[in-house]
């Protein structure tokens, strides 16, 4: 599934659609120019242990590096997810 994103330079999302409707989504709001703080993701039941919460989490650390700026995982899931996965520490904050 594809993941997009939103951002309205102070809050954003990424977001999985299917037939038009969310169905997958993690939200996040702006701290300063250089960080953003990642508060909830959510996932439709019927889509859960299917590895798109994970994308979303990968989609974060993507649009992280391309933009040089750090993440603060406030949602418990996407710091479990960061924490095991050494290779997105360079974004934790």
């Amino acid at each position: 599934m594809q993941v997009k994103q939103e951002d309205n330079g102070k809050k954003g999302e990424f977001f999985v659609e299917k037939e038009n409707k969310k169905v997958a989504m993690m939200t996040y709001t702006w701290a300063e120019d250089d960080k953003i703080i990642i508060d909830h993701t959510e996932v439709a039941p019927s889509l859960r242990g299917k590895g798109i919460g994970e994308e979303l989490v990968e989609a974060s650390i993507n649009f992280a590096r391309n933009k040089n700026i750090k993440i603060v995982p406030l949602c418990p899931f996407v710091k479990s997810v960061i924490d095991a996965t050494p290779e997105y520490s360079d974004v934790l904050m």
